[in-house]
């Protein structure tokens, strides 16, 4: 079967999508398969497969010494910051982590109506905005908070000296 000719303005790639392929080269190897008579199928199944965790880290912005309360201050507070917070307080529940907003009524985004609020007080995040409250740093320490935090510190201590 010929092939049908184009434009010379015509790229590859615009070539190959009109064909319903991706791109230039999937559609050479298709061009080569039918040549040689080759079946094959395109794009006709899908592999699920796990993306590998990856080991993160994050530098908080303050720890209150007198408590161990840890706070995060934000002026944009974007998807990959809330994913990440979502993450550590899920491996670190004993930590507790507040944040400090500049606005904490801003929106997640344009299309959302969910605000930074909403989304601590779904997530169990304390917040407040522009400063730390006074009743935050006059909080008394808990048993599991310093312990949570000091299990860190010992184990960041612990990699430095080996």
């Amino acid at each position: 079967m010929p092939r049908p000719t184009y434009p010379k303005r015509t790229s590859k790639r615009q070539i190959a999508v009109a064909k319903g392929f991706r791109s230039g080269l999937e559609d050479k190897v298709a061009g080569d398969l039918d040549n040689a008579g080759v079946p094959y199928t395109y794009e006709s199944f899908k592999i699920t497969y796990e993306i590998p965790a990856r080991l993160a880290k994050y530098t908080p912005d303050f720890r209150l010494l007198s408590n161990g309360i840890i706070i995060e201050t934000k002026g944009q507070f974007v998807t990959a910051d809330r994913q990440k917070h979502k993450l550590i307080k899920e491996q670190n529940p004993d930590l507790d982590i507040r944040l400090v907003f500049s606005r904490s009524g801003t929106r997640i985004s344009k299309q959302s109506q969910t605000t930074y609020a909403m989304w601590c007080e779904t997530h169990g995040f304390l917040y407040a905005d522009k400063s730390i409250p006074q009743a935050w740093i006059d909080e008394p320490p808990t048993a599991g908070r310093v312990e949570a935090l000091n299990a860190i510190l010992n184990s960041q201590t612990k990699a430095k000296k080996s």
